[in-house]
């Protein structure tokens, strides 16, 4: 049976269906040897070679889907590879012997925590997209004085460079002499949304770590860089979470 060929490549991992969309478009999805096109028909059996990489799909499995909770350090980057050389989240995985992992999202150089990885894209897709209404909490350092109407402002709603943007909940936490910790929950994954918030009020965020995505909690015994697999249940329990919305 024939499938278009951005569904069955992210069925089996390699992606998300817009990822292989932008590849096919950018020309860097062949397949036989040649030339994809988008919603060309294609089955198990045809050669593909993804981004000039030969993928061998596997029929026996295409999808048996895994989910993985990364601890990410400070200093790593957030994309597969990269120029400078830097150590990426991707470098301390397990293999897979067929398909690829695919993060749920990013988090800046300067970010740590949580950042869940799966073989599924299309899972992945689904998780990341903003009509899934996740929550994702983290907790900052912030340097400056903070008042009450400052944290009004930014659960009411701050206008970024690329749109309203708020926090549903902020808590406040300990406090130094010239910071203090928050915990706060944002319902989408904007580029370095939750700095902005908060340097859009003239304050500054001395460290940001991401401790929760769904229903899943950072492990307290997950040492930085550092992975743990989910098992079937807890999969189940974060599929559960897009169905509710």
């Amino acid at each position: 049976m024939k499938t278009r060929i951005h569904k069955i490549l992210a069925d089996h991992g390699i992606g998300s269906r817009r990822g292989i969309e932008l590849l096919i478009r950018q020309g860097k999805v062949l397949v036989n040897g040649k030339q994809a096109s988008i919603g060309q028909l294609v089955n198990e059996n045809d050669i593909f070679e993804v981004d000039g990489r030969f993928i061998k799909l596997n029929k026996k499995t295409p999808n048996n889907k895994r989910v993985l909770i990364y601890n990410k350090r400070v200093g790593e980057i957030s994309s597969r590879k990269d120029p400078e050389h830097k150590k990426t989240i991707f470098d301390a995985l397990p293999r897979l012997k067929s398909g690829r992992w695919v993060s749920i999202g990013r988090l800046d150089i300067n970010t740590s925590g949580l950042i869940l990885f799966t073989n599924d894209g299309v899972f992945a897709n689904d998780l990341m997209h903003p009509s899934s209404s996740i929550e994702r909490e983290y907790v900052a350092r912030v340097h400056g004085q903070v008042t009450d109407e400052i944290l009004k402002k930014l659960v009411n709603g701050v206008k970024l460079e690329d749109g309203l943007a708020k926090f549903t909940d902020v808590q406040s936490g300990r406090k130094g002499n010239t910071n203090q910790w928050f915990a706060m929950v944002i319902m989408e994954g904007r580029t370095r949304e939750v700095r902005r918030l908060w340097e859009s009020q003239g304050l500054e965020i001395s460290r940001l770590k991401r401790v929760r995505f769904g229903n899943v909690f950072l492990p307290a015994n997950l040492k930085q860089g550092a992975f743990k697999e989910l098992t079937k249940s807890e999969i189940s329990s974060l599929e559960r979470q897009l169905s509710d919305h």
